[in-house]
């Protein structure tokens, strides 16, 4: 298992759609080991494998002490409204208040091919959106109202 850097923006990676998994190989397992490895620090909810370099449909997560991954998830269901300060590993430093459904749930596999179905509102629920998005090219940002988005923008470009 290895800590792998994070990618940050504007790494083309972050907004390249990732490609699902075809088949379980040996590479897919180490990915899911450092995927876990890597997101198993204080501070950090989830990580999607393009943000360590990676075009593949996984994520783990790390919400309340629980770590996990997920590969190929699809979104089956978000309902409810949550808005609050919302942050990113691809992203560092910004933190901005983000519009999110309450609860989502999705539904993929693990390595030995089982379903695994990730459910939760609150914090959990944003984390499935966020890391469902990063799986589709997208960061957090372009939820942000425009004029936000715009100043989270001018404050990326002033940080490089």
């Amino acid at each position: 298992m290895t800590i792998r850097e994070i990618r940050v923006i504007p790494d083309p990676v972050l907004r390249t759609p990732c490609e699902p998994i075809k088949e379980i190989t040996p590479a897919v397992r180490r990915l899911v080991e450092d995927l876990l490895e890597t997101v198993d620090d204080p501070g950090r909810a989830g990580l999607s494998a393009n943000q360590i370099g990676v075009s593949l449909r996984a994520f783990s997560y790390n919400i309340d002490g629980t770590v996990g991954y997920i590969l190929n998830p699809v979104m089956e269901e978000t309902s409810g409204e949550q808005y609050g300060d919302e942050g990113c590993l691809s992203v560092p430093g910004l933190w901005y208040a983000t519009r999110r459904a309450d609860y989502a749930r999705v539904r993929g596999i693990d390595l030995d091919g089982k379903t695994v179905v990730l459910e939760g509102h609150g914090m959990m629920g944003r984390m499935l959106q966020h890391e469902y998005d990063h799986l589709d090219g997208h960061i957090y940002l372009d939820r942000l109202e425009k004029q936000v988005r715009r100043e989270a923008m001018r404050r990326l470009r002033a940080q490089r």
